[in-house]
């Protein structure tokens, strides 16, 4: 089964960090999804574009209202996700746990929601 898990950090406590302090909390993730990947447990991975740049889409009178930055209005965003291939959401959570956003980084929020995808289609 394939999971979704969104990987959160707060962008105002983020962009405030020294450049330095940021790079090395970063740095840390590359290693981290290229080993996943060889372990075949990895679908799919990407960071995402800041919250600024988002446009949010809701259903209008006629046609969809469009908003700038994200849908949804929270201290936290989702800054990247990556899909995984596991068992059971105990063996999701279990890899998930290994990802360094949910090992460091609570200074900046970061965190990881997991989620079951219910109907994937791959492309």
């Amino acid at each position: 089964m394939k999971y979704l898990c969104l990987a959160y950090y707060d962008p105002e406590k983020f962009d405030a960090l020294p450049d330095a302090e940021r790079e090395a909390l970063v740095r840390q993730c590359p290693a981290h999804d290229r080993a996943l990947r060889d372990s075949g447990r990895l679908v799919a991975q990407a960071s995402l574009g800041g919250a600024a740049d988002a446009a949010g889409l809701r259903p209008g009178q006629r046609e969809p209202s469009i908003t700038d930055g994200p849908f949804a209005e929270t201290k936290e965003q989702i800054g990247g996700f990556f899909i995984l291939e596991a068992r059971d959401m105990g063996e999701a959570v279990q890899i998930a746990s290994k990802h360094p956003a949910a090992q460091v980084g609570a200074e900046v929020g970061w965190g990881i929601e997991v989620r079951p995808i219910e109907n994937y289609v791959g492309y």
